[in-house]
């Protein structure tokens, strides 16, 4: 994010779509000073991103953000795209709020990965039925350049996201957020000992991880694009 804005060299706000309890806008306000502001679907996080990250957020779609065309530096949708009917929507919106060198950064789940080859249904990037398209690199790029962006570089490793995504894959039991969410009873020490067993997964997955991710075949796929000249 730094680096891109380091070299767009617009000033601007700094919008997050998806941008749940605002975690991540409040690192960029608080360490890099930055304009920022959080938009997603979920009144509930739109509330928690106000009140215990202290970052100004809407609920609302981008197709009708209340954001000034022209007005952003940045715009980043992290793990969002693969939720939407009509994603180019998005993207033209993306495209309007930005300033002329501004950046919109992306992240997916990456259906091209080994993770995928190898697991098969049992991956965790296909969610169903949250996640309505899965993407390819390729499809990707081809979807940003028909709503008029170029891609300035990808990456397609996540500390946050491959080592654990693949952890949950091979053992959805274990993880910490599915259990919660699903309301598991357990004893404390039953939770210690998945919560460490899951850690301990997680770690025997990051080598992997890392490798499939230097052969351009990691879980996820971040973007880095700007609007065509």
């Amino acid at each position: 994010m730094e680096r891109a804005l380091a070299e767009s060299e617009e000033q601007g706000l700094v919008l997050d779509v998806g941008c749940g309890g605002g975690l991540f806008l409040q690192m960029l306000a608080q360490r890099r000073k930055m304009r920022v502001a959080g938009l997603d679907f979920s009144l509930d996080a739109a509330s928690v991103a106000w009140r215990l990250a202290s970052v100004p957020a809407v609920c609302a779609s981008l197709s009708r953000a209340p954001f000034a065309p022209g007005s952003c530096a940045a715009v980043t949708m992290f793990h969002v795209v693969e939720h939407l009917y009509d994603p180019a929507s998005y993207l033209d919106a993306a495209r309007q709020l930005l300033r002329p060198d501004g950046r919109l950064i992306l992240q997916v789940p990456n259906a091209g990965c080994w993770q995928f080859l190898l697991l098969g249904e049992r991956w965790n990037g296909i969610d169903v039925p949250r996640h309505l398209i899965d993407f390819r690199l390729s499809d990707m790029e081809a979807l940003l350049s028909s709503c008029g962006f170029e891609v300035l570089r990808t990456k397609h490793f996540s500390l946050r996201d491959n080592p654990a995504g693949m952890a949950t894959s091979l053992a959805p039991s274990l993880d910490p957020m599915a259990r919660r969410l699903r309301e598991i009873v357990e004893t404390p020490r039953l939770r210690l000992a998945k919560d460490l067993a899951y850690v301990a997964l997680v770690a025997a997955c990051l080598p992997f991880t890392l490798f499939e991710a230097a052969c351009r075949a990691g879980s996820t796929i971040m973007v880095e694009a700007r609007k065509k000249s």
